[in-house]
């Protein structure tokens, strides 16, 4: 699927939309009620409410193609994606492995290799994000290779850097006392076709079938780049960023390409995405930490020599083809999880679950796993309702603050400001939530979210719904349920939102356990209103 998103879908995008999501310091009440402070006009006062809310199961599955693994929305050209590959296990949890499928195409239809042509090698080539600053130069080889028939001398200089942390999540230690660290990769031929137009092609449990392995290695967390220089010229034989070589089987490539030179199976992207279906990466852990790649990084290389005839002088030069990995040319990609809750918290807790009291701890997890589902109890509308139209009081901020549960939270979890979402949801005929949009202060300019002591154990997080909830008590909306996932919502390159539907759930690695509606607990959720009695 190609993800080019046409310019005229940016005059959709409200210019409110680029206002801040996430606020960590701003006054008690916000702008929709600050006239009434003015010159003494109105006392503040908080009140607090307990809430509803409960876990949500999504049956650990999610739409993980194409369209839903965007990290930034190009409105004028092909929009950057994430994917993400590892095994993650943890007692609240359990365990979730991710893996990616991707179809790959020739970079150019029907392409003549030659005379006889032999394959070299072939190298997939993964760059994670590096921390560029880190760099470590080993000291510089020198050695003979052979570049065609001639043997030449060359300096070989190797340098290496760790990848960030910022896409890495869950045991990520490295050295004396670091467990799990290293992720064995594993690259198979997917042998059963990819149809991007299919839905059963769209969510992260699809099944597909495997052929031939192709290639494996050992990542150990650090990425190398290799600079092969010619010591009698100083010229640049090879050069590689820093990535993550994989050697693939070039028998296979062998049979599968250069045998097939100017036969159907290589004349056009129609014939070979079905002759050729595409590989899977994944890994054989199912412990350790989840990484995320971008897709459009990778590189898959065949080296190869054929014959060439110079005036009765036969010879092999070597030469390189590149098989095309991006979503921008339209290969169908999708991120496939897989999860094992057996002993975890939540198979227990999503055995139990209570829409009509609320649930006493609730659990979020991106890629398919649990949502939690937030309510303001009818009860509490209508005295908000009969406190306004009797005594005059007017909502001036209102918010719905959530621990963290600090008797499970595991420092494995990784709290950032914005890892968590609201939408306003309605259950359709079949009982399923949907949403139609944006919650109402959001597209208002009014944030979406505040976060406090995220070093600490328990810290917490408030939601902005000022406007949501005025909108009921003083207006005529209904009392919606709300909807908290991990991830965010999607940028366009213009720094303004993308849409609803357009957030990093798909391949948001985080998940947190919080205090629910646990009456005994001083911590549970609740709504925080801060009104004025006009004097």
């Amino acid at each position: 699927m190609t993800h080019t998103v046409k310019r005229t879908f940016a005059i959709l995008f409200m210019a409110v939309f680029g206002s801040a999501l996430l606020y960590n310091c701003e006054p008690e009440a916000d702008s929709l009620g600050e006239q009434l402070f003015i010159d003494g006009a109105a006392e503040g006062n908080v009140s607090s409410y307990d809430l509803i809310a409960y876990n949500i199961d999504n049956h650990d599955s999610i739409r993980s193609d194409a369209s839903r693994l965007v990290q930034q929305i190009n409105t004028s050209g092909i929009s950057s994606s994430r994917f993400v590959l590892g095994a993650f296990s943890e007692g609240q949890f359990g365990m979730q492995k991710a893996s990616y499928l991707t179809q790959l195409r020739m970079s150019t239809d029907n392409f003549s290799f030659g005379t006889t042509p032999k394959v070299d090698s072939v190298v997939l080539v993964l760059r994670p994000d590096v921390v560029a600053d880190s760099v470590t130069t080993l000291p510089l080889k020198d050695e003979s290779i052979l570049v065609g028939t001639e043997t030449v001398p060359v300096s070989t200089e190797i340098k290496t850097y760790p990848t960030s942390f910022e896409y890495k999540y869950g045991k990520t230690k490295l050295g004396p006392g670091g467990t799990h660290t290293l992720m064995h990769i594993n690259v198979d031929e997917i042998t059963t076709f990819l149809d991007g137009n299919d839905v059963a092609f769209k969510r992260s449990n699809v099944v597909v079938g495997t052929g031939a392995a192709l290639g494996s290695t050992v990542f150990n967390g650090t990425v190398t780049a290799k600079t092969i220089t010619k010591k009698s010229d100083n010229s640049a034989l090879f050069t590689s960023d820093a990535g993550i070589r994989i050697r693939l089987d070039k028998d296979f490539f062998q049979t599968k390409i250069l045998d097939k030179n100017g036969k159907p199976e290589l004349m056009d992207a129609a014939n070979f995405t079905r002759y050729f279906k595409g590989i899977k990466l994944s890994v054989t852990d199912t412990d350790g930490y989840l990484l995320q790649i971008s897709p459009e990084s990778m590189e898959m290389i065949m080296y190869y020599t054929n014959e060439k005839n110079d005036n009765g002088t036969i010879t092999r030069p070597q030469s390189t083809f590149k098989f095309l990995l991006t979503g921008g040319v339209g290969n169908a990609r999708i991120g496939q999880y897989e999860y094992d809750r057996t002993g975890s918290a939540w198979a227990a807790a999503r055995s139990s679950i209570n829409e009509v009291d609320g649930d006493a701890k609730l659990y979020a997890q991106g890629m398919g796993g649990p949502s939690i589902a937030v309510k303001i109890p009818d009860a509490t509308i209508a005295s908000l309702k009969a406190s306004y139209e009797k005594d005059k009081n007017a909502i001036m901020s209102a918010k719905i603050r959530i621990y963290t549960d600090a008797a499970t939270w595991s420092n494995n979890y990784k709290r950032t400001i914005d890892n968590l979402m609201i939408l306003p949801v309605v259950k359709d005929a079949n009982g399923l939530l949907t949403s139609s949009g944006f919650l109402s202060d959001l597209t208002s300019g009014f944030g979406m979210i505040k976060s406090y002591d995220l070093d600490k154990n328990p810290s917490y997080y408030d939601f902005v719904v000022t406007k949501t909830v005025k909108d009921i008590v003083e207006g005529s909306e209904t009392n919606k349920i709300l909807l908290v996932n991990i991830g965010k919502f999607v940028l366009t390159t213009s720094s303004s939102l993308g849409g609803y539907k357009f957030t990093t759930r798909a391949f948001a690695t985080e998940r947190g356990v919080y205090v629910g509606s646990d009456k005994t607990n001083a911590n549970r959720i609740q709504l925080k209103i801060t009104y004025g009695t006009k004097k």
